[in-house]
């Protein structure tokens, strides 16, 4: 097992991470009693896999965010491979998991959003220490978009964890027995998946193939324009442009992009900022009121669709 520690550069809370994966239909997260995130995940390496637990210390009120915690064991073909610590691979390991978390980005600035917009602060004070929580990378971020796609939320969910129960790697976190989505390589060998269409099948063996030729490295999607990498994630089967925009945010865990093809989020910042239905549906002046948030784009977005989810939710 290695040990690994992250000091947050601005607000951060672990307990809010696990509230909003609680909340994230297609992590199927229960809450842990003890605070203790545990995630089980194929490696960006596309070989191996992580399971790893996430604890942070108790933050003094009004204190700076207190360091997070990560312990974690990395698996090759099912048997536990290191890393030592400095090697490429436990760099790796360490990366993966900060950016799942957003804690790879500086978050310093973002509190400062709030003393230009009004609605920036009030999604600060509702949602205290929030960052996006990603899926585990850019390849299962897309895997998901074809499974979920044209189905209810809750039942890609189902079919999502069923193909990793059945066919990725069982690890032992913290106390608890986890399954990890499969590996690239061993995705692009299923022939069948029990509630999926032969092309949504075939779509996922292609999904799996652009991760093995690092069509879908997250560094790499980051670096890039914006066009570029949405570009180049919607030459991939069964992505299309809302996939392609999740893919980036959510997977790569771009910090600055704001999506095109969210209409709830559209309608979300209408309700917030009190426009009016013409302006709702024009997302070039949704993006010009969107640019207050720079560079944190992304991160207001989805606090948006977070405030919008939970009062619809309180209304039903």
């Amino acid at each position: 097992m290695t040990a690994v520690s992250f000091t947050p550069a601005g607000p951060y809370s672990l307990a809010a991470s696990c509230r909003f994966l609680e909340s994230c239909t297609p992590a199927s997260y229960e809450r842990a009693p003890d605070g203790v995130l545990r995630m089980a995940f194929p490696a960006d390496d596309g070989e191996s896999v992580i399971g790893c637990a996430v604890r942070q210390e108790e933050t003094a009120a009004d204190g700076p965010p207190a360091t997070v915690h990560a312990e974690y064991t990395r698996y090759v073909d099912g048997r536990p491979a290191g890393p030592a610590d400095g090697t490429p691979a436990a760099e790796a390991a360490r990366a993966q998991i900060a950016r799942i978390l957003s804690l790879d980005s500086d978050a310093a600035g973002f509190r400062a959003l709030a003393d230009a917009d009004p609605v920036v602060a009030g999604l600060q004070a509702e949602f205290p220490g929030l960052r996006p929580v990603l899926f585990h990378s850019p390849y299962e971020a897309a895997a998901w978009t074809v499974i979920g796609n044209r189905v209810r939320m809750d039942q890609g969910a189902r079919i999502k964890a069923r193909i990793a129960e059945e066919y990725g790697q069982a690890v032992d976190v913290a106390g608890q027995r986890l399954h990890a989505f499969p590996v690239p390589s061993v995705l692009r060998r299923l022939d069948r998946v029990a509630g999926l269409t032969e092309v949504k099948t075939e779509r996922l063996r292609a999904i799996a193939d652009a991760a093995l030729d690092d069509s879908l490295n997250a560094s790499q999607l980051r670096s890039q324009p914006v066009e570029f990498a949405l570009t180049d994630l919607k030459e991939l089967p069964g992505i299309g442009p809302f996939s392609a925009e999740l893919v980036l945010i959510r997977g790569a865990g771009h910090p600055d992009v704001f999506p095109f093809h969210e209409p709830r989020l559209h309608q979300a910042m209408a309700a917030a900022y009190g426009l009016d239905a013409a302006t709702a549906a024009d997302t070039a002046r949704l993006a010009a009121v969107a640019g207050a948030w720079r560079p944190y784009r992304s991160w207001v977005a989805l606090h948006l669709r977070l405030r919008a989810e939970e009062r619809a939710a309180v209304c039903r």
